[in-house]
């Protein structure tokens, strides 16, 4: 009994953890619902909290939030996006190419704001803790903060969009960001009237979602077994 007590008593309630798994499962990259209305500082300050409450490697905290409101920064954003596309679609596979064109893929000008989330990676050049072997984490580190970032928002009933088609190069000269700092998300962030019921690419056909099971390997790369956990797996995905 008292090992029992022990496993469980650093669990949430059963409503915490509900809320925690809606707000991931309901997680959309939001490209379309934006609606115009201003996202007050306090909410803003408590979705950046979170963000700066991401796990890092080496406490090394390495990211930086640039907030962009202005609406003629942001439409120069949106032509390097446009720039980029264009650049893009001759990549895709051809008969992919009309889905392409018709899918939105950014909300630059329509949300309330911009978000530009960087890494600098000179913040933990004097401790190698972590880096020494995989000198890439700094960038795994603040990609988890655009992801606490997101889930916080998401409870928050706001939407984010990131915007993945854009020049990095482009980007730094635009919003003047330095050589030793990476721009790892431009994320568009708003007030929106839905958050639809699947993923916008897996609605329209782009793609479906992969079952966990398939995805689930054992000791190995390809590894075969835990055939009691791929049944509990796909019982939980339906």
């Amino acid at each position: 009994m008292d090992a029992v007590r022990n496993h469980t008593c650093h669990a949430f309630g059963d409503f915490e953890r509900e809320a925690i798994y809606r707000a991931i499962f309901t997680r959309r990259d939001v490209r379309s619902h934006f609606q115009p209305d201003p996202i007050d500082d306090a909410v803003l300050a408590r979705l950046l909290t979170a963000a700066h409450h991401a796990p890092s490697v080496g406490f090394m905290q390495p990211w930086n939030f640039i907030v962009i409101r202005d609406q003629a920064r942001r439409e120069a954003v949106r032509d390097l996006f446009l720039t980029a596309r264009s650049q893009e679609l001759p990549h895709i596979a051809e008969e992919r190419q009309a889905l392409y064109r018709k899918l939105r893929l950014e909300g630059i000008c329509e949300s309330a704001l911009n978000l530009c989330i960087t890494c600098d990676r000179r913040r933990s050049e004097g401790s190698p803790l972590g880096r020494w072997h995989n000198p890439q984490m700094d960038i795994f580190s603040t990609v988890c903060a655009v992801q606490n970032f997101w889930l916080a928002a998401r409870a928050e009933g706001i939407g984010v969009g990131w915007v993945s088609i854009l020049d990095a190069d482009a980007l730094k000269q635009l919003l003047g960001i330095p050589d030793h700092v990476v721009p790892v998300a431009y994320l568009c962030v708003g007030h929106v009237s839905e958050f639809a019921a699947r993923p916008d690419l897996e609605r329209k056909g782009w793609a479906p979602r992969l079952p966990l099971s398939d995805l689930i390997m054992s000791e190995t790369y390809a590894g075969v077994g835990e055939d009691a956990l791929k049944a509990a797996a796909s019982a939980s995905q339906g």
